[in-house]
């Protein structure tokens, strides 16, 4: 284990900042069905939750040797909106790949390399301008409207990232695709790493 997977001097403590974002997440929702003012307010509320670090449980933290892991934080009972950990050992990435839903990227730990496509007249795929470095406490978004589908990788050579994702539904259970870039899709539900969630609600602790 090393410091980037390592939990906080105060592990656990920090879950109340979970509780509070995933809170004014459901409420901005019951606010508001415009996705250009989800995606403006939720980045400030997610910001502000990746701006500090002590509120991850470890285990929701921890790399594969083999390939990235995408835990589940929350879901919303009515599958609203879910909230992911995503954990990238060095050298790991996603496949090309769409969302099919409105979505949120926050890096937590370390940093990531966000690549995105644009569909071609012909079906092919084409890169939409360049890779960009999404560096700790920064925020990016994607939906259909603005551009869905992209590719992610951890940009550290020798540490774990981790980034936490928030998506316009039960992210685990939508179906979506894969791309090569010639265009061909592959069919995918990705579900989850974990069978458990933190407990948010128990407040008989500090945290």
């Amino acid at each position: 284990m090393n410091a980037l997977t390592a939990p906080p001097a105060v592990a656990g403590a920090g879950i109340a900042r979970l509780r509070g974002f995933v809170t004014s997440f459901a409420e901005l929702l019951a606010s508001t069905r415009d996705e250009r003012e989800i995606l403006e307010s939720g980045s400030k509320l997610l910001s502000r939750l990746v701006s500090q670090d002590d509120w991850l449980p470890v285990e929701y933290a921890q790399p594969d040797p083999d390939r990235y892991r995408q835990y589940l934080l929350h879901c919303d009972s009515r599958e609203r909106f879910s909230v992911v950990s995503f954990v990238w050992g060095p050298g790991q990435g996603t496949p090309i790949h769409d969302h099919r839903t409105w979505g949120l990227v926050g890096v937590l730990r370390g940093s990531e390399l966000s690549e995105r496509f644009e569909r071609q007249p012909d079906g092919s795929l084409r890169a939409a301008g360049p890779a960009e470095v999404l560096h700790e406490g920064e925020v990016e978004a994607v939906s259909p409207r603005i551009g869905d589908i992209h590719r992610v990788s951890n940009a550290e050579s020798r540490h774990p990232s981790i980034s936490i994702h928030v998506y316009g539904a039960n992210i685990g259970a939508v179906e979506r695709a894969t791309y090569a870039l010639d265009g061909k899709a592959k069919r995918f539900v990705s579900g989850y790493a974990n069978t458990a969630v933190p407990n948010l609600w128990d407040r008989s602790t500090r945290s």
